[in-house]
């Protein structure tokens, strides 16, 4: 419902703001609105389209592993903390490998290695699920998790800052680090919380363990060199992405399985799931394009940079802002408003600095909700939105904080 109420919400604020600029004398808004309602939709069939084949290659090797019996030992391994944030799970089950495998493509920044294997986690939890169109617990908290946009390598945003002329790309390395570790410590609490979740010594040392392995990473990296962190974060991340992929084959030659057939048997399902988010993903993106075109955002921005000098605020970060406010929605669209931020301000100025920190310390709450519950017909999806909007405020006011930390 709250998604539902989202996305009016969208066409009736655009609609509202575009009444206003027509009788300011801005004859073009309508026609912008409606040029981006056609945009945006073809963008969501292209981008269902070219998920097709990564779905297909890595349902292809998530099937290697599950015939292989990778992802169960995954599972029993992760069983002691998962049942405990995922109580409704059967323990040991098939979906903690799938939630596993997510969680740390995601922590490398390998977006596209990610979403199969977290469509396959959902896939199996709609089967546990009694209720098949209201998000059950397991979803919820899963999805936070994904929201919280935890990563560990930002890969893409240290090259984009050397390709727009950073003097030091991986400056804003640490930063984003911290910054996306407390926007995910706080979406694990809120979701804890909404569904009584305790916290024993295994989920305390679990927590504490995660933090001490984020305090090594950031420590291991600042004894490098500047220069070489971004080309030392992309090589550990694809030496690592290929580990893994050798590790699946391998378990299915351990299995004695077919491992070629059981890659086809598992990249079928790449084009069914691709064209079974094709309404979802559309729909969002409509929604999302509709709200900016008609100049809402814009007019969001200016207010809260109001507000700020009215409060006797420094206004810095107002100008970086844009890539905060989109990012929940569309991580294209905040890519390109990171990259014009740099434009305008500088790649090595304050704000160019907090519109990469605002780009890799979240994740697009709403474009991964709409894809992996309407990946399973989810209708209802309670208070996933909540926590995980929650979560990003986290994310953006730690950014915020880190950045005047950190480059002011």
């Amino acid at each position: 419902m709250v998604l539902n109420w989202i996305w009016v919400a969208f066409f009736l604020i655009a609609f509202a703001v575009a009444v206003v600029k027509l009788c300011m004398g801005d004859a073009s808004v309508f026609q912008d609105i409606m040029d981006s309602t056609f945009s945006s939709a073809k963008t969501g069939f292209e981008i269902s389209l070219g998920l097709t084949g990564v779905l297909s290659l890595w349902l292809g090797i998530m099937k290697i592993g599950e015939k292989g019996g990778l992802v169960n030992t995954f599972a029993r391994w992760l069983s002691p903390v998962f049942s405990r944030l995922f109580p409704d799970l059967p323990k040991n089950d098939p979906a903690y490998g799938h939630i596993f495998m997510n969680i740390a493509a995601n922590m490398l920044g390998l977006d596209n290695a990610a979403t199969p294997m977290g469509l396959k986690a959902m896939e199996r939890m709609q089967e546990l699920n009694k209720t098949k169109d209201v998000a059950s617990n397991p979803m919820i908290m899963f999805l936070v998790l994904n929201t919280s946009g935890l990563t560990i390598i930002p890969v893409s945003v240290l090259v984009y800052r050397a390709q727009m002329g950073a003097a030091q790309p991986a400056d804003v390395f640490i930063p984003i680090l911290l910054a996306t570790f407390f926007s995910t410590l706080v979406g694990l609490l809120v979701t804890c919380f909404m569904q009584k979740i305790r916290f024993d010594k295994v989920l305390i040392l679990f927590v504490g363990g995660l933090s001490a392995i984020v305090a090594l990473i950031i420590w291991g990296f600042s004894q490098l060199p500047a220069v070489r962190i971004g080309p030392v974060s992309t090589s550990a991340a694809n030496i690592i992405l290929f580990v893994v992929i050798i590790g699946f084959v391998i378990s299915g030659i351990k299995g004695k399985i077919n491992v070629y057939e059981a890659f086809v048997e598992g990249a079928k399902d790449g084009f069914t799931t691709a064209v079974k988010i094709i309404p979802y993903l559309i729909a969002i993106l409509v929604g999302i394009g509709v709200f900016r075109a008609s100049g809402a955002m814009d007019a969001l921005v200016n207010g809260i940079g109001w507000c700020a000098e009215k409060c006797g605020l420094d206004s810095q970060f107002v100008g970086a802002l844009p890539t905060a406010l989109m990012k929940p929605l569309s991580g294209g669209g905040a890519r390109g408003l990171m990259i014009d931020a740099m434009t305008a301000y500088g790649a090595d100025s304050f704000t160019g600095r907090l519109a990469c920190l605002f780009q890799g310390s979240t994740d697009t709450t709403f474009y991964i909700l709409a894809v992996y519950f309407g990946s399973v017909n989810i209708k209802n999806t309670r208070y996933a939105v909540g926590c995980g909007l929650l979560a990003d405020l986290a994310g953006i006011l730690a950014a915020i904080f880190l950045a005047y930390l950190f480059f002011a």
